[in-house]
């Protein structure tokens, strides 16, 4: 399983770069996470959009989600071209905007909740519900032996660990320092990443969903207070096998 992060911002993307957004790849299959700000233009640089076999969306926030219609377009224009023959599907939590997903006969949405397993190609991905001010869920991938997990935007809360348990990686949203309580925004801080990696005896963790402010490296040496396995920050285009 390969993992190339295409955006790791949090709110909007720094220039030339991308808020949420992760492609997930084995034998061939290729599944988009997120769709933020910067998304549709940063993932070709790594693969053609006609080539994305299935879309994944946690939750509704722009940051998120907000390239969505660009790739509509995309899909549709590449259709018109011959170059695509099927629709494509957008994995996403019902609400307001589900109705969006469906775009005339290029894209569609299937719904989830926190009680879903679904199958994307060579991957069983599992949900559990966040704590958001909208709704929003944490990803477990698993794909043969290897475990992908991801935060998403969320407070931290019991169960998340055991959610998370004996990941490979897992990719945790760092909005704040360890000084600052993301609690009411429905975030994490750089010491409850390293929290939560550690209880959930994660093999690698990566910082991302990162803040415009503030010496980013800082979090990295606060989440080492408390996890004690191999971490990194998210960088544009990072790639990890796993």
């Amino acid at each position: 399983m390969k993992v190339t992060i295409v955006g790791h911002w949090g709110g909007f993307p720094k220039a030339r770069e991308a808020s949420s957004g992760y492609l997930i790849e084995h034998d061939n299959y290729k599944l988009l996470m997120e769709c933020g700000s910067g998304v549709v233009s940063s993932v070709q640089e790594i693969t053609d959009i006609k080539d994305i076999d299935a879309v994944l969306i946690t939750h509704y926030h722009y940051d998120h989600c907000c390239d969505i219609g660009p790739l509509q377009y995309a899909r549709q224009i590449k259709t018109q071209l011959k170059e695509i023959s099927a629709p494509l599907p957008i994995y996403a939590p019902k609400g307001e905007f589900f109705k969006h997903l469906k775009w005339e006969e290029y894209t569609y949405g299937v719904s989830f909740d926190e009680n879903s397993i679904v199958t994307l190609g060579p991957f069983e991905v599992s949900f559990i519900k966040n704590i958001h001010p909208v709704e929003a869920y944490s990803v477990r991938i698993k794909c043969k032996d290897k475990i992908l997990s991801f935060t998403s935007d969320t407070s931290y809360f019991e169960g998340l660990a055991h959610f998370f348990e004996d990941s490979d990686l897992l990719i945790c949203e760092c909005s704040f320092y360890s000084h600052m309580d993301g609690t009411k925004a429905g975030h994490l801080n750089s010491s409850q990443a390293g929290l939560l990696a550690e209880k959930a005896n994660s093999k690698k963790l990566i910082l991302t969903h990162l803040p415009h402010f503030g010496e980013l490296n800082n979090l990295l040496i606060e989440a080492k207070e408390y996890y004690k396995g191999e971490i990194e920050l998210a960088s544009y285009l990072m790639e990890i096998n796993l």
